[in-house]
């Protein structure tokens, strides 16, 4: 299945979810998902879910809910708004891209310093590789000095929970509050958690790790380079990748 498959396949997928929420009353997994969210399915009035648009939100599908609790004095109805992200996966070992950004669009949320900023566009490609590297268009992490290599280490490890949450919760109106994975590729299997649990499970031994072929391993996040497939302004960013059925 190649990005754009798997794009459109999780374009029509937020559209699915947002569907069977709107028809919670005859959808029984919409009434689960509501369950898991902690909601008494009898105190709800009305649901209403629509996919949120706009790029670089965590969330794909917003949800108003409104419950009617009843008390002795007086009747009180609330309205909660849940911010839902979608993962559509083909299969089992799968990784799908979390996020993909140029090392600008991190400088200031992660303070990164001038230092690591270079070599973090070495590695990503945004700086021209130095001479004796294995690649022409970036360097890997195996390739820098060993000072830089425990100075780039030091900063991950130190950011590693931030970092991680940035790039699955996200910041803002549209964080995501909760990870809803679906695998359809053996019938249809979903599993709804809080985002905060998520992001433990991504985060697995909280180690900074290099691998043998130069890349970067957060937890069970892997930091790679992202090479260009739609342009130069796609080309060298830094993508996350990770796997969500370890989510199960």
């Amino acid at each position: 299945m190649t990005g754009s498959e798997i794009a459109k396949g999780g374009n029509n997928n937020e559209l699915e979810v947002a569907d069977k929420f709107n028809n919670w009353k005859k959808d029984s997994d919409a009434q689960k998902w509501l369950e898991v969210m902690m909601y008494n399915l009898d105190e709800i009035t009305s649901v209403h879910a629509e996919k949120i648009g706009g790029k670089g939100y965590k969330s794909d599908i917003n949800v108003t809910i409104n419950v009617m609790i009843k008390k002795k004095s007086k009747d009180t109805e609330l309205t909660s708004l849940e911010n839902i992200q979608v993962k559509l996966v083909s299969n089992d070992v799968g990784f799908n891209q979390v996020e993909k950004k140029k090392v600008d669009g991190y400088l200031e949320n992660w303070h990164i310093d001038s230092e690591i900023e270079n070599l973090l566009k070495l590695y990503d490609g945004e700086l021209p590789p130095r001479n004796g590297s294995r690649d022409s268009k970036r360097m890997f992490v195996d390739e820098f000095t060993q000072n830089e290599q425990e100075k780039l280490k030091s900063f991950l490890q130190k950011n590693m929970i931030m970092i991680i949450s940035d790039v699955i919760r996200g910041r803002g109106r549209f964080a995501a509050e909760w990870t809803l994975v679906i695998n359809k590729s053996d019938g249809y299997k979903w599993k709804l958690i809080a985002v905060n649990e998520a992001i433990s499970i991504y985060a697995g031994d909280c180690q900074v790790k290099f691998t043998k072929s130069g890349n970067i391993h957060l937890g069970n996040i892997t930091l790679q380079r992202k090479g260009g497939d739609n342009g130069a302004d796609s080309a060298n960013m830094l993508q996350f990748k990770a796997n969500p059925m370890i989510l199960f």
